[in-house]
């Protein structure tokens, strides 16, 4: 990170008045261009406090920081989560998505804006148009300095004896409610009565904290289908 002294007077701020940062999570798995873009936003970008450089989809929302603000997302990963999957569940956690690219087709930028990216940057675009979709995205103009992130780690993968087994009904209900879906949403989707999808995620909450792994909010439901390969 850059100076943590920075004048409010210089980006329009006014002195007591600043905005807190935004928190920033990228996911790129080409380490050197995540690496590059990281370094290049901690040096430029005082307005962001980049809390999670995640390699996979798996380490973002795994992560102890997800879900974040905003999130810069590589279209095109090894992983075989769609990007409509990817900025669904974002959205749902309730992290804004930019979507970076490579690549610029009209069905690319369909899938990812019609999932509800807030923007579609090419990577050969300048830098300062990521920047002002990032910060749009957070509703945000210039900033204050960010603070150090902490540091960011990869999690490890949950082993198959922690995973608690799912009847067809609680799974589905899981991915639809992780997918953004209200709880009556849920059940219309099933065809099934509220009760009866409310049941069916309980029993998932339920079955999830006696593997000691807590689902208290829509984020960590998020986190554990994820985590269970649930989210595809």
């Amino acid at each position: 990170m850059t100076s943590a002294h920075h004048d409010p007077t210089a980006t329009g701020g006014s002195p007591g008045h600043a905005e807190p940062p935004i928190r920033l999570a990228i996911l790129d798995d080409h380490e050197i261009l995540l690496d590059s873009l990281a370094s290049w936003i901690e040096r430029n970008a005082p307005e962001f406090d980049l809390v999670v450089r995640a390699g996979s989809w798996l380490e973002l929302v795994h992560s102890d920081a997800f879900p974040t603000d905003v999130v810069i997302m590589d279209l095109q990963l090894k992983e075989s989560v769609s990007i409509g999957a990817r900025v669904r569940t974002c959205r749902a956690a309730g992290a804004k998505v930019v979507v970076l690219s490579a690549v610029d087709t009209p069905e690319d930028r369909e899938a990812a804006l019609g999932a509800g990216a807030v923007a579609y940057i090419t990577k050969s675009q300048p830098m300062a148009e990521l920047v002002a979709a990032a910060l749009s995205a957070a509703g945000r103009g210039a900033g204050r300095a960010a603070s150090s992130p902490p540091a960011w780690r990869p999690k490890p993968l949950i082993p198959e004896t922690a995973r608690p087994r799912l009847s067809d009904g609680e799974r589905q209900a899981l991915v639809l409610y992780a997918d953004g879906r209200t709880t009556s949403e849920v059940a219309q989707a099933m065809n099934v009565q509220y009760e009866t999808a409310k049941t069916y995620l309980r029993r998932v909450r339920e079955k999830y904290g006696k593997a000691g792994r807590p689902t208290s909010s829509r984020a960590d439901l998020i986190r554990r289908a994820a985590e269970d390969g649930y989210l595809t």
